[in-house]
């Protein structure tokens, strides 16, 4: 205990004279001014900004880290007092309550040395030697732990794999050298080889547990040594310091117990841990499988069709059923769901004369994936003419609302049915040329991929249970958040998108037409933040809106301050959407549109 405490304090005294000397990044306009502090995502929680606005005076601040750095410098005496135990919770405690204050500059380091502290601070202070065994396990599991993730985690990104991981960090600013830049570009194999062995010491850190207690040197070396490379290249001094302050606890975990130094150690933390690990898998489970109910369950009011590919979709309608206007199609981007839509949709269902269908791709929500065959954006077009055909009565027109990839898709498909479209909605959608044409589509589409692969990978594994509530999904309307939820914490949905991009991505890339005069009249409706990060999106929605014939076009609207989600989950922008297309509806059925209309009731006599 007496080592990792030292470690620790050393972590703690280099943090608070790093901040002292750093002090003009508390000021106003800094970077960690207090007002612009108060929006991050740690004071969103009432209680903690409360606290931590107690302390976010300058002189307070200052106050504290001048009382943790005399501290940090007592803890580095010797001695083996009590009182050591309330120098490191005094420690853990002013760090943890200045972790909003000091969002920019807190890192790894800081929580690692916070979880030693806290660990050794109890074990001080307790008289029972089962307590102190427990905590000290709790310490030396966790550094198995923060090992064993961070290398796996490398493993699925490729940059590690391929040997381009340490090349890009060295390059950097924050944390490259150039002379190791160097290096790495003169002797490629070797900063391969490197990387490789970085990886195999901490995916397989945990065999430290093994050989009883044999492996620890090596291992506890090898990782030493990682630290002080990554100190003296990188800068990550405290990193050193505070890894290694848990590894005095592996140390002492991992010696047999035949050992003096490790006689009556108590080890029942391992049984309790082992027990709560397989809880924790089995809750996870129940929950996945529950969350896995209620998606493929839909809602009440959800019916099914069968397509030509066997594919089996889930949709809901709404809304008049009247035949004088047109059924508006509602159509998904990618992974994305329909009720999505929910804003728009309700508006047009519960406040016009028109009805609407929102239907779930193949492998979304409840709809299901049957087909043997390979993917390709073709099914699901297919699969969107037959949910026409067999869903809207035949005496209707519709028109087809598609938002992100959705937008391509009704694209495709309207020329198929082009005598039963009355008019099409391109919510911030996609164009089959953007990766050719726009610079930060193509560079994004990679990341894209490796999202939803990792998405899907671990979702499978049950980490649903993990994941939180993200802020779009709370601005959509409240009854439908919690089938959104369980949604995006099933693997079906994230991997279907993979799918439909991996078709999406190849289809885009090789896109050399142009697109197709479209015989109706058409709507886009952009995203401000769309066009404005990116003006070559602007040129390929300028082609979509041009590719529509005819009079009455609705042509580009763009909402102010949107995203290219928040178009559809806030409210704000959904009821301005909506509005715009209600005015199109209008525009292209009472003027120009009056022979669709005189067809419609035609039809239906």
């Amino acid at each position: 205990m007496g080592i990792s405490e030292r470690l620790a304090a050393l972590t703690s005294l280099s943090s608070a004279l790093e901040y002292l000397h750093e002090r003009q990044h508390i000021e106003p306009g800094g970077l960690n001014d207090w007002d612009i502090m108060q929006e991050t995502p740690e004071s969103h929680n009432v209680v903690l900004r409360k606290l931590a606005h107690t302390v976010s005076g300058r002189k307070t601040t200052l106050a504290i880290h001048t009382a943790r750095a005399a501290v940090s410098l007592a803890m580095l005496a010797p001695g083996k007092s009590r009182w050591r135990g309330a120098g490191s919770l005094f420690l853990a405690a002013s760090s943890s309550v200045l972790q909003a204050r000091h969002r920019y500059g807190t890192d790894g380091s800081d929580q690692v040395a916070m979880l030693t502290q806290t660990a050794t601070g109890l074990a001080r202070l307790s008289r029972d030697s089962r307590t102190q065994d427990a905590l000290l396990w709790y310490v030396s599991m966790q550094a198995g732990l923060s090992y064993a993730v961070s290398g796996w985690v490398k493993l699925v990104g490729d940059k590690w794999r391929s040997g381009a991981a340490l090349p890009g960090v060295m390059r950097t600013r924050t944390y490259g050298w150039e002379p190791a830049f160097r290096l790495t570009q003169k002797y490629p194999r070797a900063a391969k080889v490197l990387q490789h062995s970085v990886l195999a010491m901490e995916c397989g850190f945990p065999i430290v547990y093994l050989a009883r207690g044999r492996l620890a040197r090596p291992v506890l070396a090898s990782v030493l040594g990682f630290h002080t490379a990554n100190a003296f290249v990188m800068g990550l001094g405290r990193f050193l310091t505070s890894f290694e302050s848990m590894h005095p606890m592996v140390a002492y975990t991992t010696t047999p117990k035949t050992h003096p130094a490790a006689a009556g150690r108590d080890d029942r933390a391992v049984k309790a841990a082992g027990l709560l690990l397989a809880a924790g898998a089995a809750a996870s489970i129940a929950l996945a499988a529950q969350r896995r109910a209620v998606v493929l369950e839909g809602h009440r009011t959800s019916r099914t069709i069968t397509t030509r590919h066997g594919n089996v979709l889930q949709f809901e309608t709404g809304g008049q059923d009247d035949a004088d206007t047109p059924v508006l199609v509602f159509c998904a981007g990618l992974a994305s769901t329909s009720e999505h839509f929910a804003w728009i949709t309700e508006r047009f269902a519960y406040g016009s004369d028109y009805a609407v269908v929102a239907y779930a791709r193949a492998g979304y929500a409840g709809s299901r994936r049957r087909t043997p065959a390979p993917y390709t954006l073709t099914e699901s077009v297919d699969d969107l003419e037959d949910l026409i055909g067999q869903v809207v009565p035949a005496h209707r027109k519709v028109v087809l609302v598609g938002h992100s990839l959705g937008g391509e898709l009704i694209r495709r498909v309207s020329s198929r049915i082009a005598d039963r479209v009355a008019g099409m909605v391109y919510l911030d959608p996609s164009h089959p040329a953007e990766l050719q044409r726009s610079k930060r589509q193509s560079d994004g589409a990679k990341d894209l991929r490796d999202t939803l692969i990792h998405a899907s990978r671990y979702l499978k594994l049950g980490t649903g249970v993990v994941m939180s509530r993200t802020e779009w999904l709370d601005k959509l309307p409240a009854r439908y958040r919690h089938r959104v939820f369980a949604q995006y914490t099933d693997a079906r949905l994230w991997n279907a998108a993979r799918r439909e991009w991996a078709a999406a991505e190849k289809e885009f890339r090789s896109f050399g037409g142009d697109i197709d005069p479209l015989p109706f009249p058409g709507l886009l409706i952009a995203a401000q933040q769309t066009v404005d990060q990116d003006p070559d999106h602007l040129l390929l929605y300028h082609e979509l809106t041009q590719a529509h014939e005819g009079p009455n076009q609705g042509g580009l609207q763009v909402i102010e301050g949107a995203d290219h989600d928040s178009v559809l989950t806030d409210a704000r922008f959904a009821h301005q959407a909506a509005q715009l297309m209600a005015d199109f509806l209008k525009q292209a059925l009472e003027g120009g549109g009056k022979d669709i209309k005189a067809a419609v009731k035609g039809a239906a006599k």
